[in-house]
């Protein structure tokens, strides 16, 4: 039984994750899309819940037997992608599929699926505000934060080729603003 996609990408610090997270507290009829990728395990993560760890071998098997709805390599040697059979898996389970996924794979997901996914494209007001949630994190050197403040300029270029944008400049309302354009989808 196939259903629905619901795709949100957006540059690293705009509250993707977080509206992502809202959205599967919110909408009980939508499961999480677990990527798959080469990189290795940060902390606690687990396998198969976080991320399904394949080596780069492995990624570029599948690749060669078109398992994946879409994949990039983000960095060098470190690829992510979904997989077709993650996307059937929760459809079986008879849920619309939500997505927290890079801008490349957002705009693939969306040609091959075309109407029956939604892509969302998530932005701050400005690249001062994403700098500053950036920042706050507490968690990157300045040499990481200059990479995805480059990187967030690349990809909100891409903006115009999702079927929303959605501007994070305050979390409640951005959280009421997803859960109406998901419902409307969903309702079609």
């Amino acid at each position: 039984m196939a259903g629905k996609l619901i795709i949100f990408s957006a540059p690293s610090g705009s509250g993707k994750t977080t509206i992502v997270r809202h959205i599967l507290e919110k909408i009980p009829n939508v499961g999480f899309s677990i990527s798959a990728t080469t990189r290795t395990p940060r902390g606690q993560e687990v396998d198969g819940k976080d991320y399904y760890f394949l080596s780069l071998e492995d990624f570029k098997t599948r690749v060669e037997k078109d398992e994946f709805a879409e994949y990039e390599e983000v960095y060098a040697g470190v690829c992510y992608g979904t997989l077709k059979e993650e996307i059937e898996r929760l459809w079986k389970e008879g849920k619309d599929v939500i997505f927290d996924i890079d801008v490349k794979g957002g705009v693939n997901l969306k040609n091959l699926y075309q109407d029956k996914a939604l892509s969302i494209f998530v932005k701050v007001p400005s690249f001062e505000v994403l700098e500053s949630r950036l920042r706050q994190r507490g968690t990157d050197t300045e040499e990481v934060i200059q990479t995805r403040l480059e990187k967030a300029m690349y990809e909100t270029s891409f903006a115009e080729q999702f079927d929303e944008i959605l501007v994070n400049d305050k979390l409640e309302d951005s959280f009421v603003l997803a859960e109406d354009l998901i419902g409307k989808f969903l309702e079609v």
